[in-house]
């Protein structure tokens, strides 16, 4: 008999239209796109990191082993557990960030920058998708702002663009779109200026204090807890300041369901559900995961509201 997992008793019915826009095209599952595959777990071969404990003992973490398995992170499969299957082949060694545009001294940092010009702290923040299901996560990293200040933005910046790594000889989704949902790939996001100086927006290398694994990101992605969890890139190649608003993955498939902004709001839905609760995931026993009310700005509404003064957060979605 086969074990029961959460993603067998939880609704899943908003992951599945989510991926109505990818059915809409043809695209099959990476089950049936690529059966030849076997499921082999990634081995996990993280490394432990030095930092500044955070001491918010308000919130209750995710156990960590959902925070590993149950990812959306398309270059590895649509199914929420593809990701911990397939992932083991991203080369993540040697690994730069190369930080370019309307900047007055681009540089190209390597991971042992990234790792020791910046004292690392653990964030403990709430982690929201855009699915209406969250977590609590302990990430480990640095803000983005300490990074943005040794290059210098000009006054001409504005916005600023993120690139994961495009490599589709070892990334399965990115060679075949069957397998990677469709989308356009190199995957990109973007920020304004102002949200990415914000002191929550942290560039994370690790969590549970390990170094990222590669279903989480690894090596470094972008977390910014107020938005939901597809603005959150990962495995980070390039940044790129710019004068305009850049074009970002979601956006650009779907322009009327993923606004640029992706602010977490229970009260402005997602066209085809409501964003005004949210399941937690690791919550519960196996018939009772919670259900809890979703918070504006997943909670840290008195920190970042200010950003969006005079702005209509309905149409600027």
């Amino acid at each position: 008999m086969k074990k029961l997992t959460e993603n067998d008793i939880t609704p899943e019915n908003l992951f599945y239209q989510r991926r109505k826009i990818i059915q809409s095209m043809g695209v099959l599952s990476a089950a049936a796109a690529f059966p030849s595959i076997g499921l082999s777990k990634t081995h996990d071969s993280r490394t432990a990191l030095s930092f500044k404990k955070d001491k918010n003992d308000q919130l209750t973490l995710t156990p960590e082993n959902k925070v590993t398995t149950y990812n959306n992170f398309y270059e590895f499969g649509v199914p929420k557990e593809s990701p911990s299957h397939y992932a083991d082949s991203l080369k993540i060694e040697p690994w730069k960030v190369e930080i370019t545009g309307e900047v007055e001294k681009p540089i190209v940092l390597d991971m042992n920058d990234l790792l020791t010009r910046f004292p690392l702290e653990e964030r403990i923040y709430r982690f929201r998708c855009v699915e209406a299901w969250s977590m609590v996560i302990p990430w480990i990293g640095f803000e983005l702002n300490k990074l943005l200040a040794i290059v210098k933005p000009t006054s001409r910046a504005k916005f600023v663009e993120f690139e994961t790594i495009y490599d589709p000889d070892n990334i399965p989704g990115q060679k075949n779109s069957f397998f990677g949902g469709g989308l356009e790939y190199p995957y990109r996001e973007g920020l304004t200026l102002a949200e990415a100086m914000h002191p929550l927006t942290l560039l994370s290398v690790g969590l549970y204090g390990k170094t990222l694994l590669p279903q989480n990101g690894a090596p470094v992605r972008l977390v910014v807890p107020w938005k939901y969890g597809f603005k959150s890139i990962k495995s980070i190649a390039k940044i790129k300041l710019t004068s305009q608003m850049p074009h970002t993955t979601w956006n650009k498939l779907a322009p009327y369901e993923y606004g640029f902004y992706a602010n977490v709001n229970p009260q402005v839905d997602h066209p085809r559900w409501s964003q005004a609760s949210e399941r937690v995931i690791g919550s519960g026993g196996l018939f009772n995961v919670k259900r809890q009310p979703t918070l504006l700005f997943n909670g840290y509404a008195e920190q970042v509201a200010h950003l969006y003064d005079g702005l209509d957060l309905r149409k600027n979605y």
